[in-house]
């Protein structure tokens, strides 16, 4: 049996559109010699027509000081990991999250309560481009901790078998966060590739006995809502048309038709706090 890093690293070399790698290529490009690694993630990587939609990357630093030209950025990236930006390359709109090496390998792993990067990486993800061997090795050891850490966590609550195994463990990271999609998103994706959780499921399990997660469901809940309505506020300062990106957001994945005012746009911040309370009672988030 092939262990979970093995699985991991086999993962991530599978091949893309080369107009994703050109992307990634033009992110790390902007950050300079402090990218590291640029990983592609989420729904995009099953589509082939990629016009009219937004790709899914985090680039990985060496360090915040050296990614940024602009010190802010630098530290409400490290007090509020990741920062993420819009991008736009060759026709294809692309947002991307930025982590240190550091905070990556830290927040795919059972010492943090956090979910949401070891629930991301739980699921599939390509390394699409890296500075080097070193670089390629360090993402991959990062991620290969996460499926792992989510069976860690999730394994007191779910049932022994495979598929509701991760079927519940999904439900539970989906609930530890402020989500805009309908609540079957969180086992549709494992139902997309039933095939892909099976292999995953004794490597990531064994891995798995030696993790002692940090917190618990409820203290997760509460800690991961509350980060993501922190990293939605700072998203409006970081990310062009922020407001714009949550509408379009919540209205696909909630079936909802927000229309923003003029002055929303002007001010995401302030339009993020006026809207969260009727998404809330709507049922639009959770």
């Amino acid at each position: 049996m092939p262990d979970i890093r093995e699985l991991v690293a086999e993962e991530l070399s599978l091949s893309v559109d080369p107009r994703v790698s050109s992307v990634a290529k033009a992110i790390a490009a902007k950050h300079g010699a402090a990218s590291r690694a640029v990983l592609f993630y989420g729904s995009c990587l099953r589509e082939k027509q990629l016009e009219g939609l937004m790709l899914d990357f985090y680039l990985i630093v060496s360090d915040y000081g050296s990614a940024y030209d602009k010190r802010w950025l630098a530290v409400v990236n490290r007090l509020i990991p990741p920062n993420v930006f819009y991008f736009e390359h060759d026709g294809l709109v692309a947002k991307y999250a930025v982590l240190s090496e550091a905070d990556f390998r830290r927040l795919t792993g059972p010492e943090t309560s956090s979910v949401s990067v070891w629930a991301r990486f739980a699921q599939p993800s390509r390394l699409v481009w890296a500075a080097d061997d070193t670089a390629r090795e360090i993402a991959v050891e990062a991620v290969s901790r996460a499926a792992p850490t989510l069976l860690a966590a999730a394994r007191p609550q779910a049932t022994e078998d495979p598929y509701g195994l991760w079927r519940r463990a999904f439900s539970l990271t989906y609930s530890a966060e402020l989500r805009a999609e309908r609540k079957a998103r969180a086992t549709s994706v494992v139902d997309i590739d039933p095939g892909r959780y099976e292999r995953f499921t004794a490597p990531a399990l064994a891995a798995a006995r030696s993790m002692k997660p940090h917190g618990s469901w409820m203290w997760r809940r509460i800690e991961g809502k509350a980060l993501s309505i922190a990293r939605l506020a700072k998203a409006s300062l970081t990310f062009a048309g922020g407001a714009d990106y949550i509408a379009w957001k919540i209205n696909r994945h909630a079936g909802t038709d927000i229309e923003l005012k003029p002055w929303q746009r002007r001010h995401p911040l302030l339009a993020g706090i006026s809207l969260l309370p009727r998404l809330l009672k709507s049922g639009a988030v959770r």
